[in-house]
């Protein structure tokens, strides 16, 4: 069973539900170069472009490790990257589960990904100027839960944790991603697990993704924001067991 975590994030991410798999599943984790614990030597800006570059990361990474037919728990940008794997490698996984997938951030015809591509570049822009400002101005607005600061603080934190640069080109990476056309074609099982008021994928989002992978599962959490991994892991755990 592999977790991946989403931008801006690390294996930590997960702390709080990976654990309750390992007496069914021998469990990985591991961070996206440029985050945690990461090798920032093997970061190579041209590979990293796009996230085919993180997809092929985490073929070579389960192939090494002897993955087959496994699970993989794919959070934010992490569910594109494990779609792009699944099709490249499809004797990897036999289940992906995608917490928040967000396929395309910008608005584009009838199309809703919960962006203008004017607000994108805003956002980018900011990060350009002010990693540290960028990071504890949308923390909180990722993770929601306001009644809990904690946790958007926790979240900046790690944002301003990530290699300046590296954080950057990722975030252009991710969020000018359009991955609409690798939804399809994918064999393994999938379930969606959709939360509410999530400003980075919202609603119409996940039915998007559920609509266009024929046989998925959507499941609408109580959850709230854009990390149920921390904001409430025992429900993400519970919809994740139920389905695996």
């Amino acid at each position: 069973m592999v977790f991946a975590h989403g931008f801006g994030c690390d294996q930590n991410m997960w702390r709080f539900v990976a654990p309750a798999f390992e007496d069914d599943f021998r469990v990985i984790l591991f961070d996206h170069v440029g985050a945690g614990g990461s090798d920032l030597s093997a970061y190579d800006p041209a590979r990293y472009a796009s996230l085919e570059g993180y997809a092929q990361d985490l073929i070579e990474l389960c192939t090494e490790l002897g993955v087959s037919d496994g699970v993989f728990v794919g959070h934010s940008v992490s569910a594109m990257i494990g779609i792009l794997a699944a099709r490249r490698a499809p004797t990897l996984f036999d289940t992906l589960v995608l917490v928040g997938p967000s396929p395309r951030y910008i608005d584009e015809g009838d199309y809703v990904g919960g962006f203008t591509a004017a607000q994108i570049d805003e956002l980018l822009d900011f990060l350009d100027s002010n990693q540290m400002g960028w990071s504890h101005a949308m923390g909180p607005m990722i993770m929601g839960n306001p009644d809990r600061p904690e946790l958007g603080l926790e979240l900046a934190n790690s944002m301003c944790l990530a290699d300046p640069d590296i954080a950057r080109a990722f975030a252009r990476t991710t969020f000018l991603s359009d991955n609409r056309a690798d939804l399809a074609g994918v064999s393994a099982r999938v379930l969606i697990l959709q939360c509410a008021d999530d400003m980075i994928a919202p609603r119409a989002v996940g039915e998007y993704v559920h609509r266009q992978m024929p046989g998925s599962i959507l499941h609408q959490l109580a959850a709230t924001g854009h990390c149920p991994n921390l904001s409430a892991p025992a429900e993400t755990i519970a919809a994740i067991r139920s389905f695996v």
